[in-house]
C-alpha cells in the first residue's frame, strides 16, 4: 500500500528516496566520526610511543569511542543561570547543521551524490562559513569571559584563514573552468591537480587545518590558555554537538581535498580502471585523512599572534602569486 502511494506521487517518491539516502549518509558519517576518533588516538599513540585505547572492545579498543559517546549522552545537561538560554541552546545546532549540509554537493562517486550543483564548490565555501556564527554565539551566550575570548579568537581565525583557503582553489577553478565538483573531477582524467597546483594544495591543506581548528591551529580550544575555549560552559550532548561538527567537517574537508587535488573517484592509471570508483575514493580519502591525523601528532601549537600573521603575511601573498602564475601559464600553454 505504501509502495503504491509513493509511486502514484512522484514528488513524494523522490522525497522518500532522498530521505532514505540522507539517513544512510548520516549513519555513514556518524560511523566515520566514531572510528576516526579511535584512529586518531591510535595514530597519536603510535607516533608518540605510547598505548592508545586497548581495553574496551578487545585489544584494539574498537568500542572505546562508543563508550565515550554513551558517557556524554548520559551526562547532566547544565545551562548556566546567567547565560542567554535561547542562544545557548541553539548555538551547537547552528555550529553542526552547516557541517552536514555541505555533504549534499560532494560527489563520492560518479553515481553517488545528492545534489549536482553548477556552483557546488561555492556552495561548500558559503555554507561552511556559517559555522562561525554557532561558535561565536556559543561563546557569547555562555556569559563567561573565557568562552567569549575563545569565541572571538575562533571567529578571527576562521575568517582570516577562509580567505587563503578560497584563493588557493582559484587555480583549480581556472584549470577546470568550472565550479561544479563533478567537472573538476573529470578535468583530472589526464593528471591530478596536485601535480599542476602543488602550491595551491599546500595552502589549501594548511588553511583547512586552521578552519578545522586542529593542531597546530587549535587556538579557539587551547585548553592550557582558555579552559577549553568557547564551549567551556557546555556539557553532555550539547558539548558533543560542537565536537561532532568538528569531525563531520573533517570528513567533508578530507573528501573535498580528494576531489580537488587527487582526482576524486578516478583511477590514477587507465589500466586500473576496473577497480570500482568507490574503492579509489576510499583509498585516497584514507590517505588524506592520515595526513590530518599526522599533523596533530607532530606539530606544536602556534602562538595567537603568529597564527594570524601566518594567514595574512604568508599564506595570502603566496596564494595571490599562485593565482597570477596559474593564469599566466594557462594563457600561454593551454
Amino acid at each position: 500500500m505504501v509502495e503504491n502511494m509513493l509511486k502514484s506521487s512522484p514528488g513524494l517518491y523522490n522525497f522518500a528516496i532522498f530521505f532514505l539516502f540522507g539517513v544512510i549518509l548520516l549513519f555513514i558519517v556518524l560511523g566515520f566520526v566514531t572510528y576516526s576518533i579511535l584512529a586518531e588516538r591510535k595514530v597519536m599513540g603510535y607516533m608518540q610511543n605510547r598505548h592508545g585505547p586497548n581495553q574496551v572492545g578487545g585489544r584494539f579498543g574498537l568500542l572505546q569511542t562508543v563508550a565515550d559517546v554513551l558517557k556524554l549522552l548520559l551526562k547532566e545537561d547544565i545551562i548556566p543561570k546567567v547565560s542567554d538560554k535561547p542562544l545557548f541552546i541553539i548555538a551547537p545546532v547552528i555550529a553542526f547543521a552547516p557541517s552536514f549540509m555541505v555533504l549534499a554537493t560532494i560527489p563520492f562517486t560518479d553515481k553517488f551524490q545528492f545534489a549536482d550543483l553548477n556552483v557546488g564548490l561555492l556552495y561548500y565555501v558559503a555554507v561552511s562559513g556559517m559555522t562561525v556564527f554557532g561558535v561565536l554565539l556559543g561563546g557569547w551566550a555562555s556569559n563567561n569571559k573565557y568562552s567569549l575570548l575563545g569565541g572571538a579568537r575562533a571567529t578571527a581565525q576562521m575568517i582570516s584563514y577562509e580567505i587563503p583557503l578560497v584563493m588557493s582553489v582559484l587555480g583549480v577553478i581556472l584549470l577546470s573552468g568550472s565550479l561544479n565538483l563533478n567537472d573538476i573531477v573529470h578535468a583530472q582524467q589526464h593528471g591530478w591537480f596536485i601535480l599542476l597546483q602543488p602550491i595551491g594544495f599546500l595552502i589549501f591543506l594548511t588553511a583547512s587545518v586552521a578552519e578545522l581548528s586542529r593542531t597546530p591551529f587549535d587556538l579557539p580550544e587551547s585548553e592550557s590558555e582558555l579552559v577549553a575555549g568557547y564551549h567551556v560552559e557546555y556539557s553532555g550532548f550539547r558539548w558533543a554537538f560542537f565536537m561532532l561538527a568538528e569531525y563531520v567537517y573533517l570528513f567533508a574537508m578530507t573528501a573535498l581535498v580528494t576531489i580537488l587535488f587527487f582526482g576524486g573517484w578516478l583511477a590514477p592509471f587507465s589500466f586500473l580502471s576496473f577497480i570500482p570508483a568507490s574503492v579509489w575514493f576510499a583509498l585516497k580519502f584514507c590517505a588524506v585523512l592520515f595526513v590530518y591525523l599526522w599533523f596533530r601528532s607532530t606539530f606544536p601549537r602556534m602562538r595567537a599572534d603568529k597564527l594570524m600573521e601566518f594567514a595574512w603575511k604568508v599564506l595570502m601573498p603566496i596564494a595571490l602569486a599562485n593565482i597570477f602564475l596559474t593564469a599566466l601559464i594557462k594563457s600561454l600553454f593551454f
